[in-house]
């Protein structure tokens, strides 16, 4: 464990700290690896390197918990492929069958109520993880209303040519594996967290296993 320290300022000639929250590692729990297939190639201009052995832990303030589990969920695409909608938040994150929800080509999004305000810290995203494949354009948002017209923020974001009509990203297209893909917000306050893909580099769909949103609730 580890505490973090907030500078106030200077007195004088002496530095004035204050001990914020300790910070302890993001309570998560991985599902199995489960690669199968070979690998379609991905011709990709911001595909990150892959990360040499398994993530390091993801370091939050004391009291940051799962906000997510259970909570309701509504998408773009009203009648999935397969699976239900509801699969995103139900807190099974393996990559058989029956695990997943599986939405329509080109773009689609998942939107998670998390019934209140909450200060969120990491936000973990499995999209598919049963054979490698990255997801284009990527973005996740959270706001304080359903609609996302009120104080909306944008988390991430690796749509690198705008394609998708929601802004130009820097963010990185990153291959899925069992370990998801672990989003660091700064604190963001917010209800709902909403999240877009427009299809993937082995076919034109759009799938979700588990979303995970973790933080500490505002009211």
């Amino acid at each position: 464990m580890k505490r973090c320290i907030l500078t106030l300022g200077f007195l004088g000639s002496s530095l004035i700290t204050l001990a914020d929250a300790a910070e302890v590692p993001l309570p998560l729990e991985l599902p199995r690896p489960m690669f199968a297939g070979t690998p379609k190639p991905m011709n990709l201009p911001n595909l990150e390197q892959p990360r040499p052995g398994r993530r390091p832990a993801f370091m939050v303030p004391e009291g940051t918990v799962l906000l997510s589990a259970n909570k309701p969920v509504t998408s773009s695409d009203s009648l999935p492929i397969i699976g239900e909608i509801e699969f995103v938040t139900d807190g099974d994150k393996d990559a058989s069958d029956g695990y997943f929800v599986e939405l329509g080509p080109e773009q689609q999004w998942v939107q998670i109520d998390l019934e209140q305000k909450a200060r969120i810290r990491a936000i973990v995203v499995w999209h598919y993880h049963l054979s490698p494949r990255a997801y284009h354009d990527v973005v996740i948002q959270v706001a304080d209303d359903a609609a996302f017209s009120q104080n909306v923020r944008t988390i991430f974001n690796n749509d690198h040519d705008n394609s998708s009509g929601l802004g130009r990203g820097s963010d990185p297209a990153y291959v899925e594996t069992y370990e998801g893909r672990l989003i660091p917000v700064a604190g963001e306050s917010a209800r709902y967290v909403r999240l877009y893909s427009r299809g993937n580099t082995s076919d034109r769909m759009n799938h979700y296993v588990e979303v995970e949103v973790f933080g500490q609730p505002t009211s």
